[in-house]
Parts: C-alpha cells; sequence; structure tokens
C-alpha cells in the first residue's frame, strides 16, 4: 500500500523539528524545553494512532511504503514501509515517549548538560526508533541501527548516576562490535547481488539472492550476533544490567521498553527472511541460547537487591521467551513473540517508573531500604504491583496472552523448549513476589514514615500504562488482528508451516 500522505517521514521528522525548536530556546528556559518535547511527543502519538487507522490488517504487503533515491551510485534508497509486526513496534515507541518525558519530568536537572539538552537528545533518540523499525533498505536500517547509538550513549553517560561513564562505553563497545558483525555481513550481500544482476540493498530483492548454505550461515552470524547483543541474549547479556542501573529512569524505560526490540525485531525481519536457511540450521542452538537465557535471568534476578538491576534481569529472561517465540517458527509462536515485545515494553516501563519514583524519595535502590510501603504511599504501592504482576504473566494482565502464545506455539514444534521455558514461569513468581513482599508489606523500615504517595503529574503518566496492561490482558484482539497475519506471512517466507497432529499423533513439518 502506497499513501498519498508521507506517514513514515513525517513520523520520523516531527520529533527533529522539536529537537530543533528546542535548541533555538534559552538554556535558562527548562520549563519551555519540557513543555515542547512533551508537546512533540503528544503529536507523534497522535499522528502515529491516524496512521495506524489506516492500516489495512488483512494486507500482507508493507504498507505506507516510500521510496527516493538516496546514493543511486551503490544502489541506496531511502526506503521505508511497515507491515503489522513494524507497526505495533512504532506504536510502542511513540506511545512510551510521552509517558517518559512526562514521568521524569525533573530527572533531566543535575546531569552533565543542560536540561534542554536531555530533551534534544530524546527526541532525536525517537526519530531513530520509528526509522529503525520502518527501514526497508538494510543500509538505510543500518545507519539507523548504528545512529540511535549516539543519543543513548550520551543519555547514560551525561544524565545516569554512578558508574553511568563506565555503563555508557560498555553499552557503546559491545554495540559497535555487533554492528561491525551486521556491516561486513551487509557489504557481502551487497557484493552478492551485484554478480547477480544489479547492486541493491532492497530487503525484498535480497531475500531472493541465491546463497551456498556455507556463505548464508556466516552472513546469519553477522546479523544474528549483531541482534543477539541488542536483544539481549545470553550471553551477550552483561552489558545490560550496568546500564540500566547507571541510566535514569526514562532512559531506561525506552532502553528496555523499545530499544532492546530492535534486536528481536531484527532477528525477525532480517535473519529469517533473508537466510531462511541459516535459520533452519541454526534454530536449535539458538532455542538452547533462550531458554538458558529464560532461566539464567529469572535466577539471577532473585538474587538481585538492587531495583534497577532487578528489573534488567527479568528482561533478560523475557527476552528469551521473546526469541524463542521467534525461532519456534510457528505462527502462534510469532504472534506471541511480537505481542510480546509490545506488552514487555509497557510492563518493564511501568516497572521502571514506579521504581524510579520509589528510588527518587528513599535515596536508595536498594530493596531493603523499603518496606511497609503499602501503609505509606498506597498508590505507588498498588502501581508497583500491578507492574510486577504483569511481568510475571498473571492472567488478566497483557503479558499473560503474549507469554501463553509463545509457550503453546513453541510446544507445538519444539516441547522440550517449551517445558524448560515453563519452569521459568514459576521462577518468575519468585523474582515478583519476594521484592514485593519486602518492598510494600510488612512494618514500615526507618526513613520511609513520611515518603509522600503520586503526585497528580505522577498519576497521569502510569495511569495509560496500567489501562493498557488491564486492557490487553483482557482483549489482545486489536494487536493481535494487526500482528496475526505478518507473523504468517513471515513463517511462509522462512519456508515454514504450522505443524499439525497426524492420526498416529506424531507432529508434522
Amino acid at each position: 500500500m502506497t499513501s498519498n500522505v508521507s506517514w513514515l517521514t513525517t513520523l520520523g521528522l516531527l520529533p527533529l523539528l522539536g529537537a530543533l525548536f528546542i535548541a533555538a530556546l534559552s538554556k535558562r528556559n527548562e520549563l519551555a524545553a519540557k513543555r515542547v518535547a512533551f508537546g512533540t511527543t503528544l503529536v507523534v502519538a497522535a499522528a502515529a494512532i491516524a496512521m495506524a487507522m489506516q492500516f489495512q490488517r488483512d494486507n500482507v504487503d508493507l504498507q505506507f511504503v516510500e521510496t527516493y533515491s538516496w546514493i543511486p551510485s551503490f544502489g541506496i534508497n531511502y526506503a521505508v514501509g511497515v507491515d503489522g509486526i513494524a507497526l505495533v513496534l512504532i506504536l510502542l515507541s511513540v506511545l512510551l515517549a510521552p509517558i517518559v518525558v512526562l514521568a521524569g519530568w525533573n530527572e533531566s536537572s543535575g546531569g552533565r548538560w543542560s536540561v534542554k539538552t536531555f530533551y534534544i537528545l530524546l527526541l532525536v533518540l525517537e526519530t531513530m526508533m520509528i526509522g529503525v523499525f520502518s527501514a526497508t533498505d538494510v543500509f538505510l536500517f543500518y545507519v539507523f541501527f548504528e545512529a540511535m547509538l549516539v543519543p543513548v550513549y550520551f543519555l547514560i553517560g551525561g544524565y545516569g548516576t554512578g558508574e553511568r561513564s563506565a555503563a555508557a562505553v560498555k553499552f557503546l563497545l559491545y554495540s559497535l562490535f555487533g554492528g561491525l558483525l551486521m556491516l561486513a555481513s551487509i557489504i557481502a550481500l551487497y557484493v552478492l547481488s551485484g554478480e547477480q544482476g544489479g547492486h541493491t540493498f532492497d530487503t525484498t530483492a535480497l531475500s531472493h539472492l541465491q546463497m551456498s548454505s556455507t556463505t548464508q550461515n556466516f552472513l546469519f552470524l553477522g546479523f544474528f550476533i549483531a541482534f543477539a547483543i541488542k536483544a539481549p541474549l545470553w550471553p551477550f547479556h552483561t552489558w545490560l544490567p550496568d546500564a540500566a542501573q547507571s541510566a535514569t529512569t526514562g532512559t531506561s524505560v525506552l532502553l528496555l521498553g523499545v530499544l532492546d526490540k530492535v534486536g528481536t525485531f531484527g532477528m525477525i525481519r532480517y535473519c529469517l527472511t533473508l537466510f531462511p536457511d541459516a535459520t533452519k540450521t541454526f534454530t536449535p542452538v539458538i532455542l538452547v541460547l533462550a531458554v538458558i537465557s529464560i532461566i539464567y535471568g529469572a535466577f539471577l534476578a532473585i538474587g538481585q537487591t538492587d531495583f534497577k538491576r532487578l528489573i534488567a534481569f527479568t528482561s533478560i529472561s523475557h527476552f528469551g521467551f521473546i526469541t524463542m517465540g521467534i525461532f519456534a517458527m510457528t505462527s502462534q509462536g510469532h504472534s506471541g513473540a511480537t505481542l510480546y515485545m509490545f506488552n514487555h515494553g509497557f510492563s518493564t516501563g511501568a516497572l521502571f517508573l514506579v521504581a524510579g519514583w520509589m528510588i527518587s524519595r528513599r535515596g536508595s535502590s536498594k530493596i531493603a531500604d523499603f518496606g511497609g510501603l503499602q501503609r505509606v504511599t498506597p498508590v505507588m504501592a498498588w502501581a508497583f504491583f500491578i507492574a510486577g504482576m504483569s511481568s510475571l504473566a498473571l492472567p488478566g494482565l497483557s503479558s499473560f496472552v503474549s507469554e501463553f502464545l509463545v509457550l503453546i506455539g513453541t510446544y507445538t514444534r519444539y516441547p522440550v523448549a517449551a517445558v524448560i521455558g515453563t519452569f521459568g514461569v514459576v521462577l518468575a513468581a519468585l523474582y515478583v513476589l519476594i521484592p514485593v513482599q519486602r518492598a510494600l508489606h510488612g512494618p514500615i523500615t526507618p526513613g520511609n514514615e513520611s515518603l509522600p504517595d503520586l503526585n497528580l503529574r505522577e498519576k497521569i503518566a502510569i495511569a495509560p500504562v496500567l489501562a493498557v496492561i488491564v486492557a490487553l490482558g483482557f482483549y489482545p484482539s486489536p494487536l493481535l488482528n494487526v500482528i496475526n497475519p505478518a507473523a504468517a506471512h513471515t513463517i511462509a517466507q522462512a519456508g515454514f508451516t504450522d505443524p499439525l497432529p497426524s492420526i498416529d499423533g506424531k507432529a508434522g513439518k
């Protein structure tokens, strides 16, 4: 579908225009910078919703397609478009952005640079997030993939706490290493395309290239390792806990809520479609890594004493589920994985937001320093409780539906992986309920007697997040109706069909 309105380009440009407007403001006019940032993100969110209303959910082709020649001598185009999977992730990005601005109204103060620089970086990051999910030219995707590292690096290193410089450098080095591997694979694809008819970076054209199994395996690994680092999947995860602990609350929400999804999105969009044979070759190994991530992340989350590191390790476990759903290679697994990405963004975002408010009030991120908050700050305590229950996939909340689909979709083809992964659900109850018990219930810990509850701004910020968590728990159809056709199409492109039971009880391939 080609639209008369350049929706995706407009969505990408609006945050940049807001950033330019903020750059023209005086450094002293911090309130104006915050208002412009909030207003810009609201406009972008409204525009994205308007675009989504025109999306044809039964059409598996890319929609809102735009293609313009960029560097014609190398066959590079500015080419964008979305299917149901990309659309859902763009909506996740733009809906969380205004919530992050409103929730962290005061956290930009005290950084290495000015308040207006903080919001400029935030808006530039929003543009990069939109671009990376909508690019259909592999070179353009790589540009967005690498460019988004810059604002995140400065947001962590310039406005974080603790060992923020070391965390920012570690994040950057890991990401650049993965990016270089992917770049090598992209160059190889470009050379191969030239040998087979004409140099191109177009994703659709590259998916039809003829490659030997060895070549395809090596190029697959270049992409996959880059995405596994970004996701993060065990054993490429070690940058995440440090970055999450050092970043501001808003940066952590976008880092774990959106940016990490670029990794799992890339697995779907590039690993599966460009290298279907290599996908089949490496699927057993990747499923092992996914199961290890589920169990490893859950066990380490149970032992954490710091709220931010706890949430980071729970995300490693959750991304194990997402990766398992992707490489189960069933339509249910893919639909569940994509829905999981969206739901994880909101549930983890809610956890980080409320934990951030708790930490700012108490002046500590140690779980042991909290206790009895249910009596002192009931609204904040209930918000944390609902977010925590969503994180452990309680029935009736959004994560349950996506986790259930992933496990069912995996079981039909890889029952052992699904059964072991289910053990992660049990561990999730421990890593959520233990800190909930320690922080919210029991006697009031000395120093917590006069902590203020959520103010009006904070209630307005968290309310839509919790509303989405509850609404999608009972009625996920609006998202699944968009995701399902794209998920089934992706599976078919990769050469898989859903297993069907045979008369003798053996699953078909």
